[in-house]
């Protein structure tokens, strides 16, 4: 039996949890198999892929002391 590919809607509804790696292996296989035949949802895939890894990195970037006294500055004034 062939499996039935899921339409965009599909993939874009269930992108986060393929990304996340929390679908089963058919489902995840579905996706993948629908990334590699449409070039729109795969655009979307890449794009949040790409989006994931820039918010991962600038995690690990310390801000400038300058700007972290400000923001503590605003931080106290608001505890007054």
């Amino acid at each position: 039996m062939n499996p039935r590919e899921p339409s965009c809607e599909e993939v874009i509804e269930r992108l986060f949890d393929y990304l996340d790696r929390e679908l089963d292996h058919r489902q995840a296989a579905d996706i993948e198999r629908h990334l590699s035949r449409c070039r729109d949802c795969f655009t979307r895939a890449e794009f949040e892929k790409r989006l994931r890894a820039r918010v991962e990195a600038a995690g690990t970037v310390k801000a400038p002391t300058r700007l972290r006294h400000r923001i503590r500055s605003l931080l106290d004034q608001f505890d007054d």
